[in-house]
């Protein structure tokens, strides 16, 4: 899979955060089945800071988010930042609960994910850092397709774009023998519309990305791109 995860955006944003001097993190993630792929991207990525995930507490968008917040003060003390996952649903409910305890503030910064931007900026995002795509460098391909075929297209077709240019990027450098588990599988990743990322062995795929600031209710970029593996 070459789309970006929720796990990567995660990771990255982590990475990010414990690159500037973080320790100490905490991961409020959804219950479910997607909750253990987030957790192992985003303790891998803060180990290779020497940073921490301190506790990992999956939450139920029923229970408004109340109860994982109050948990976080008993499990773990002085946190330097919370990573907040939604999956499908908003984080809404548990930023809600979270401002009630002053963060983000001076002393514990708040990480989003890509999947927060699947609906309008709400003011609760304000503050939050988010790692995710560059629309300045998706969108050039996204107005080619409008102007082509006459409809606004989604993320999937910069997905797309960067499939068939590194087919022929390989193609044309390496011929046909080139689509090999070396040259697919290569550490340093490739570098498309969508970022620079990487395939694993297990066909997975890992993405570095922009990482930006939510102020004002705009995303302001802040680093051009994470180290996210």
């Amino acid at each position: 899979s070459v789309r970006l995860s929720e796990a990567d955006s995660a990771a990255a944003g982590a990475a990010a955060i414990a690159g500037k001097g973080a320790r100490k993190f905490v991961l409020m993630v959804p219950a479910g089945a997607d909750s253990s792929a987030v957790e192992s991207r985003v303790a891998n990525a803060l180990s290779i800071y020497g940073a921490t995930l301190a506790v990992t507490l999956p939450y139920s968008p029923t229970d408004g988010g109340a109860k994982v917040v109050s948990d976080m003060g008993s499990l773990v003390e002085a946190p330097d930042a919370v990573v907040v996952a939604c999956g499908d649903g908003s984080p809404a409910a548990v930023l809600a609960a979270l401002k009630a305890k002053g963060i983000p503030g001076k002393t514990v910064t708040l990480i989003g994910t890509d999947r927060w931007l699947e609906r309008p900026v709400d003011p609760l995002y304000e503050g939050a850092y988010i790692a995710t795509l560059d629309q300045s460098e998706t969108g050039p391909i996204a107005d080619r397709f409008k102007a082509t075929y006459n409809y606004q297209p989604d993320v999937n077709v910069a997905y797309a774009y960067d499939m068939v240019a590194l087919s022929a990027g390989i193609a044309s450098s390496a011929g046909p023998d080139g689509f090999n588990k070396q040259v697919l599988e290569n550490t340093t990743g490739f570098r498309g519309s969508t970022g620079l990322f990487r395939f694993r062995s297990d066909g997975s795929s890992q993405r570095s990305m922009p990482f930006f600031k939510v102020e004002k209710g705009q995303l302001k970029l802040v680093e051009k791109q994470t180290a996210g593996f």
